[in-house]
């Protein structure tokens, strides 16, 4: 996450992402309605790490699951 996707998330309350492949910003569920609400970020003590809490409408995974860590190792 970069400086604007970090602004454009506090901003609206929606987490945004900025795809390196696309080089463009998006918010998960604009296209599939499955969003995510944005109820929290913690920064570590270093300051280069954000852990973002949400409220997830639907589906996380784009194979349809909550999460994308389903599997264990």
């Amino acid at each position: 996450m970069d400086q604007e996707a970090l602004r454009r998330s506090l901003a609206d309350g929606r987490v945004t992402y900025f795809s390196r492949s696309r080089a463009d910003y998006w918010r998960k569920g604009d296209t599939s309605g499955h969003t995510q609400h944005l109820t929290r970020v913690d920064v570590d003590c270093d300051g280069d790490v954000l852990l973002m809490q949400v409220h997830q409408v639907g589906a996380a995974c784009h194979l349809g699951t909550r999460s994308c860590f389903d599997s264990v190792v």
